[in-house]
């Protein structure tokens, strides 16, 4: 499973694609969810971290990597929850915690003015990418829990449960 997020979260991102629309929050999400406690925070940060060395740091690295962290742990919490309904709210969650600690970034480096109005700025300029994460988080999240339980109802042979890592 580990080897499946890391080709489609890093993939994903080294493809051509619509600007934020990639799995890595849904991935983040799903892990702190699905995934056993020893695995539900590291695969995620691992993987973006991995993935941005290969595109490249930014000035807001540090941002993006705690909303990454956030999200798993938020996942933690779906944990107990799990379902449809309970997932979409998650995910449109994911998308604005994302939103609102990485665009909070952007200004407090200094892409805007540091006044209020700078902030307001970077929030409003930032909403087309929201928009974007939104539905790739949620495309991506249904993708990640739709294939994970065709997955789990057809691994009936317990030896090869282990490699779900899901408990």
């Amino acid at each position: 499973m580990i080897i499946a997020l890391f080709i489609l979260g890093i993939g994903s991102r080294l493809v051509p694609h619509l600007p934020n629309f990639v799995p890595i929050i849904a991935i983040a999400l799903f892990s702190g969810a699905y995934l056993n406690k020893k695995h539900s925070l590291w695969v995620p940060i691992t993987l973006y971290v991995v993935s941005e060395f290969i595109l490249g740091l930014h000035d807001i690295f540090l941002f993006t990597s705690l909303s990454v962290l956030a999200i798993s742990i938020l996942g933690r919490i779906l944990r107990k929850r799990r379902g449809m309904a309970v997932n979409l709210v998650y995910s449109l969650f994911s998308a604005v915690l994302f939103f609102v600690v990485t665009n909070f970034g952007v200004w407090l480096v200094g892409w805007y003015p540091p006044t209020l109005e700078g902030l307001i700025q970077c929030y409003v300029n930032g909403i087309p990418f929201f928009r974007a994460s939104i539905v790739s988080n949620l495309v991506y999240m249904f993708i990640l829990t739709s294939v994970f339980n065709l997955v789990t109802a057809k691994v009936e042979n317990k030896k090869f449960k282990f490699a779900l890592l899901t408990n």
